[in-house]
């Protein structure tokens, strides 16, 4: 299992992670989504012990990452595919990682084979590698020690659709043998379809999480008003989810309940409807309006 509590990191006046709660389970595959910037990798890289936390924490197996005796047996990591000597051959990559685990010479061998580098292409140099074969050679890496928790970051980038199907493959039987496995990506299909829980993170907050059928399920709102802060913070001291996204507060409570706890506050409500369907895409889109670079603005020097 992986947990993250409270978890935080800031740069100077930039906050890059804020308040990220969240667990990943075991014979699950958590999908980790959100824009460029969003501040994934960095929390990631806060699991893994790279980057160390302003506050909160986060457990492996119960234990921070820095206080497992081989990491390496038991968790794969996989944050940079290109994060290796240029210089030395993708054999000789997963012969230093044997040896630093403890591993015999061959668990090599038998990597190569689960990840379809041919002998030629091990023996091949990195910086002569595609990124799809880095890739390929970084979830080798992650898996040598046979770990029973995986932590991606962006594995299918670089992959054909072929190396995509291989990958999503892996990857559900990895979890399906009660492996832990946590996956970040930008491909939002991928992630439909590989993963059983969703966490969403935006501006470096959570602004989603649930399993994949809660979160697809046409069960949330979508209320306008001139207050937006007030009816967040109405809906919020109801126990319901509050997200501001584009204008208008996405909850996860039906329009009716959603309307009554408005009006309870005494927050005028200007637009009350339910979410439109479209699967992880439009739910990715939505919550995550705030964020996205690419918004819909007028050309300046004209009307709205």
């Amino acid at each position: 299992m992986i947990i993250l509590e409270s978890l935080t990191k800031r740069y100077g006046a930039v906050t890059a992670v804020d308040d990220v709660s969240f667990t990943a389970a075991p014979g699950r595959v958590t999908g980790f989504l959100g824009p460029n910037g969003a501040g994934k990798s960095t929390s990631l890289r806060m699991v893994a012990g790279l980057t160390p936390p302003t506050s909160g924490t986060t457990r492996v197996l119960g234990r921070r990452f820095t206080d497992l005796p081989n990491p390496g047996r038991e968790v794969g990591v996989l944050l940079d595919a290109s994060a290796q000597h240029a210089g030395r051959t993708g054999r000789e990559i997963l012969r230093i990682a044997a040896a630093t685990m403890g591993l015999p010479r061959t668990r090599v061998d038998a990597m190569l084979d689960l990840v379809s580098l041919t002998p030629k292409e091990a023996d091949r140099r990195l910086r002569d590698y595609s990124l799809g074969m880095r890739q390929r050679l970084g979830i080798a890496s992650a898996l040598i020690g046979d770990p029973e928790v995986l932590i991606l970051d962006e594995p299918a980038n670089g992959l054909d659709p072929a190396g995509i199907r291989w990958m999503r493959d892996l990857l559900r039987g990895f979890a399906d043998q009660g492996g832990t496995v946590l996956l970040s990506s930008h491909l939002l299909h991928e992630i439909e379809v590989v993963a059983d829980d969703i966490v969403v993170i935006g501006n470096g907050r959570i602004v989603a999480s649930g399993t994949k059928d809660e979160l697809l399920a046409n069960g949330r709102t979508f209320v306008r008003s001139d207050d937006l802060a007030a009816l967040a913070t109405a809906l919020e001291r109801a126990g319901l989810e509050a997200v501001v996204s584009d204008g208008a507060v996405v909850t996860d409570a039906d329009p009716a309940t959603a309307g009554r706890t408005a009006h309870a506050a005494g927050v005028a409500v200007t637009e009350l409807r339910a979410a439109d369907g479209g699967g992880l895409e439009e739910m990715f889109l939505q919550l995550t309006a705030v964020s996205q670079r690419d918004q819909h603005l007028a050309p300046e020097g004209t009307a709205a």
